[in-house]
């Protein structure tokens, strides 16, 4: 049967700056630091990449607060790893404005050095039109791509980068049931165009077997050379919806398995929201 068409309900301004995202930012900004060590150019692309950045005393983010239990209390924190507190100092430096935490797209904008390209997909339209317009002030000129079109098959259509080095970012929503084979059969097809690229892929950890599943589908198919960092941030025992998150990453930065041995348990304990709080992390890097 043909694919259902995306749904167009998710909006990510009501999840900005909680739990996933420090874990999805944290690794996104390592792994573009990693290739900036080189100087060789390469390009960024972005599956779903939402609004650009986002107003956190606006109607969305302040319905639930869910950045109180994130972002906030990184700033708040005293005593943090010596990465993890550089890390926060990077988010303070590149934030659009007071107020506001900057997404994946907005992070990759402000590190990925010329001449590298941002291919950034968003289909939803008022998302897309804040995202073009929210990078503008970058003045990224012909560098900067914004698609209104399914980043699963904009992926695809982009792959091989003519720079043969990219970092893709992969973190649908997760609506639909769907998304999670969607997400793996767009990776298969990725990956055999394109082995060498580095791949992030965000999950949501949800009591559902769809969910429980995910991570060993992708190291059914891509185990050989990993990494899986998950931060949960309460129990699934009696868990309604998310309880935490998951990145994991194909040819991953050979140097963030020791780095996350600090930061990860770090993070966990600022955004526990119980006792049972814990962490997943498991790597294979040739």
């Amino acid at each position: 049967p043909a694919p259902r068409p995306p749904m167009l309900s998710y909006r990510h301004a009501y999840h900005a700056g909680n739990h996933a995202d420090l874990l999805k930012h944290y690794l996104l900004t390592r792994t573009l630091a990693y290739y900036n060590q080189k100087p060789k150019p390469y390009d960024y692309i972005d599956t779903h990449a939402g609004a650009g950045y986002y107003d956190l005393t606006a109607a969305y983010a302040q319905k639930n607060r869910e950045y109180q239990s994130g972002i906030a209390r990184l700033n708040a924190a005293a005593h943090l790893p010596a990465a993890l507190a550089a890390w926060r100092d990077h988010m303070h430096a590149h934030q659009p404005a007071p107020d506001t935490y900057p997404g994946s797209a907005w992070i990759a904008a402000r590190l990925l050095p010329a001449p590298g390209k941002l291919h950034l997909h968003e289909l939803h339209p008022a998302d897309h039109a804040a995202l073009t317009e929210n990078l503008r002030p970058l003045r990224l000129g012909r560098r900067l791509h914004t698609h209104r079109t399914d980043g699963f098959a904009g992926l695809i259509a982009l792959l091989p980068p003519a720079s043969r080095r990219a970092v893709i970012l992969i973190d649908p929503p997760y609506e639909q049931k769907s998304d999670y084979q969607t997400t793996l059969d767009t990776l298969a097809a990725a990956y055999k165009r394109f082995p060498s690229g580095t791949y992030l892929i965000w999950y949501p950890c949800l009591p559902r077997d769809e969910s429980r599943h995910f991570p060993a589908q992708l190291n059914q198919h891509f185990g050989d050379n990993y990494l899986r960092a998950e931060l949960h941030v309460r129990a699934e025992n009696g868990a309604h919806g998310m309880y935490g998150s998951g990145m994991y990453l194909i040819n991953p930065p050979y140097t963030l398995p020791a780095e996350l041995e600090t930061t990860l348990p770090a993070l966990r304990d600022l955004c526990a929201e119980s006792a049972d709080s814990r962490i997943i992390l498991d790597a294979r890097i040739p």
